[in-house]
């Protein structure tokens, strides 16, 4: 694949009259059509637990937010979310945590992975999202049946970072982490926040930069949306929901055009500004959509960031919504099929 072209990038990032957006989109949605063909595939979530040793300061389950009453599901539960979505015909899932890399964690995740692989046929397809971890971490989830992984850089740009993280969090660990998870075979995913505070259309550029430097086979991304218990939750006193949904569906719609073949989530954060914003992804460039199959009576204490949608509405009721959603742009599920990112099983990725 050709290397994308810094200045082009910049221009189609840059783009604002509302007829050149569309054109952008459409551009987009037939480079889609073309690499990834018009199925969306789902990834159910389980959000396993919002315990994390991190501090970030833009996440709602930072470990300095006393105001969140944590949670961790049992092994039960867990197991018995994602084999629900396998009844459903979901082809994969998401399994998804604050950041711990303490023995039991470890211990545990590899039990739940083996399981829902055995009690699957082992044909459930199995995300994971649990931050960093060392090689012989990564190495046993993968042994035990975890196939894709997702780890979001949040920035490529090292002085953003720092002004996001405290002092003891490393983006060059960070990185490493998603280089060490490619060359042990997982499916790589990476993502960042789009639109955050210190940002420049430039940083993003990098960004895309980087998902190409790095062969990532799939991108997970959404628009930074202000928690209120958190530091940089007034860091944007004139937030404006349109105009950060807008720059999402363009960062969607140019890694689509430039990386070509790569995975790409309408992640649910689009909704949270605007009520069909996992329709408008998918018709920029995205084909992932990642319906939450956690017990209600947790999710209201997984909340990243405020106006997360869906937290009263169960599984059942998701999958029936998001199967009226996807049918009413013309775009038909994958059901039963893992969807794996094209890139990945490219000879040359």
């Amino acid at each position: 694949m050709i290397k994308p072209d810094r200045a082009e990038v910049l221009r189609l990032l840059s783009v604002t009259d509302k007829a050149e957006l569309t054109q952008l989109f459409q551009r987009a949605y037939e480079v889609k059509k073309q690499f990834v063909g018009t199925k969306v595939y789902f990834r159910g979530i389980v959000e396993l637990s919002n315990v994390c040793k991190k501090n970030c300061y833009y996440c709602g389950i930072r470990s300095g937010n006393s105001d969140v009453e944590r949670f961790t599901l049992s092994k039960d539960e867990a197991v018995t979310s994602a084999l629900w979505a396998y009844d459903q015909q979901y082809g994969s899932v998401v399994i998804q945590s604050g950041e711990r890399d303490d023995a039991q964690f470890v211990d545990f995740i590899e039990d739940i992975v083996s399981t829902i692989r055995e009690k699957s046929n082992h044909e459930l397809g199995i995300t994971l999202s649990l931050g960093e971890q060392s090689e012989e971490t990564y190495k046993r989830w993968y042994a035990a049946g975890a196939h894709r992984y997702l780890l979001r850089i949040e920035t490529s740009n090292r002085e953003l970072y720092r002004k996001l993280h405290p002092a003891d969090h490393d983006w060059e660990y960070r990185v490493n982490c998603i280089r060490t998870l490619k060359r042990i075979g997982y499916q790589s995913g990476t993502g960042v926040m789009i639109g955050l505070p210190y940002q420049t259309l430039e940083h993003l550029v990098d960004d895309i930069m980087f998902f190409y430097d790095e062969d990532i086979d799939m991108i997970g991304m959404g628009p930074f949306i202000p928690h209120e218990d958190t530091p940089l939750a007034n860091a944007l006193p004139e937030y404006n929901e349109a105009e950060h949904l807008d720059l999402a569906l363009k960062m969607i719609a140019v890694c689509r055009i430039v990386l070509k073949d790569v995975n790409i989530a309408s992640t649910t954060a689009l909704q949270a500004l605007k009520s069909d914003g996992r329709e408008m992804g998918l018709l920029a460039g995205a084909n992932i959509i990642m319906p939450n199959i956690t017990d209600t009576k947790y999710r209201g204490n997984y909340q990243l960031y405020r106006g997360k949608p869906c937290l009263d509405e169960n599984a059942n009721l998701c999958r029936g919504c998001l199967e009226k959603r996807i049918s009413s742009i013309g775009e038909e599920i994958g059901y039963a099929q893992w969807g794996d990112s094209p890139h990945y099983h490219k000879p040359d990725s």
